[in-house]
């Protein structure tokens, strides 16, 4: 019977093309932020930034909405500071780095 293989190739496709769980797009973010930001930033729950100017993004949430920052990172985020780099990320990075900054954000 070839409606079994058919539905067989179905379902395994659609979880290829499954999103990744909230958890991995943390994860992915993480991974961004400290890549691109750790030298700079204290990235984590803890911790300093290397940067003396450089805020903690664990604190970010008592500046300003986190979600308002999901524009800035998909048209390239600026800073008047001259030592930061311009970043500019895809919508799934964006998804992770938001996921993960909500992550850590302290109360």
């Amino acid at each position: 019977m070839k409606v079994i293989p058919s539905i067989l190739a179905a379902i395994f496709g659609i979880t290829a093309i499954w999103p990744a769980s909230a958890a991995d797009d943390a994860k992915r973010g993480e991974t961004l932020i400290t890549r691109d930001c750790g030298h700079c930033h204290a990235v984590g729950r803890t911790g300093t930034s290397l940067a003396k100017d450089a805020p903690p993004f664990r604190s970010l949430g008592k500046r300003y909405p986190i979600d308002s920052l999901e524009e800035a990172l998909g048209e390239g985020i600026l800073s008047g500071h001259p030592d930061m780099p311009e970043f500019k990320y895809d919508v799934r990075d964006v998804g992770g780095i938001i996921a993960y900054l909500k992550s850590i954000q302290q109360p």
